[in-house]
This record gives structure tokens, C-alpha cells and sequence, in this order.
């Protein structure tokens, strides 16, 4: 679990470095990515593995919703970044695999369920949004 949650920071942070992301933001993009992939091995377990990636995508907007306020950054440094643990990049390199080796039955399974796991990491995102705007309108006029 240790070197999984060391390996999920790092992966974040250098993909924002990749991403041209402040220097002064990578341990924060590396936190959040670090947090994303804790809670997705801790719903994974409990719940399908969509619904995991969509309760950790929820949290890592949640997380750079508050990095952006904290540090006066864009929001979407933390949230790409955060969010890369999660991306199914794997499942759709193996969907290609079948494919390409015509076993379009397995191929098929496969890209239907990187398709969901992408739709579940833009739902969060949207859905963090959308939470965030709602906290932030209650906030002020409260």
C-alpha cells in the first residue's frame, strides 16, 4: 500500500511537470493524485470499480478545488493532475491489443469498461464542479 501511494504521488507530480504546472504546485498535484488513488484501492475494494473511480474523482476535484483557492491557481492544474492515477490508460492499451490480435470479443469488454471508467472521472470532475459552486454561492450569500 506504501509504494503504491509513493508511486501514485510521483506519477502525479511528474505528469505536472510534464503539464508545465508551477513548481511551487507539484507537491500539491502530488497529494491530490496520492489521496485519489488511496481512496479509489479503499472503494475498490467495497464497490465496482466505476463507482470507486467516481468517488475518488469526486474527492481529487473536491482537493483542487480547495489547492486552487489556497494557492490562487487554476483549478484545473490539481485536477488534471490528481486525476491521473485513476485514467484507465492500461485497460485501453489492452482493448487496442485484442483488437489488433482479433479477439474483438475481448477487445469489445475492454473498451467498454475504459469507457466507463472515463466517464466516471468526468462525471466526478463535474460533479466537484458543481458541489464547489453550490458551497461557494451558500458561502457567500450565508
Amino acid at each position: 500500500m506504501i509504494l503504491q501511494l509513493i508511486t501514485s504521488f510521483i506519477a502525479a507530480s511528474a505528469f505536472c511537470v510534464l503539464f508545465n504546472a508551477p513548481v511551487r504546485a507539484l507537491l500539491q498535484c502530488g497529494f491530490a493524485g496520492m489521496i485519489g488513488w488511496m481512496l479509489y484501492l479503499q472503494l475498490d475494494d467495497r464497490w465496482d470499480t466505476v463507482v470507486a473511480t467516481f468517488g475518488a474523482t469526486v474527492v481529487v476535484g473536491v482537493i483542487s478545488q480547495f489547492f486552487a483557492r489556497s494557492f490562487k491557481m487554476p483549478v484545473i492544474i490539481f485536477s488534471v493532475g490528481g486525476i491521473i492515477p485513476l485514467v484507465p490508460g492500461g485497460l485501453a492499451y489492452d482493448a487496442m491489443r485484442q483488437f489488433v490480435e482479433n479477439d474483438n470479443n475481448q477487445g469489445i469488454q475492454f473498451a467498454v469498461q475504459a469507457l466507463l471508467l472515463s466517464g466516471a472521472i468526468a462525471a466526478g470532475l463535474v460533479l466537484s464542479e458543481v458541489l464547489g459552486q453550490m458551497f461557494r454561492r451558500k458561502h457567500v450569500s450565508g
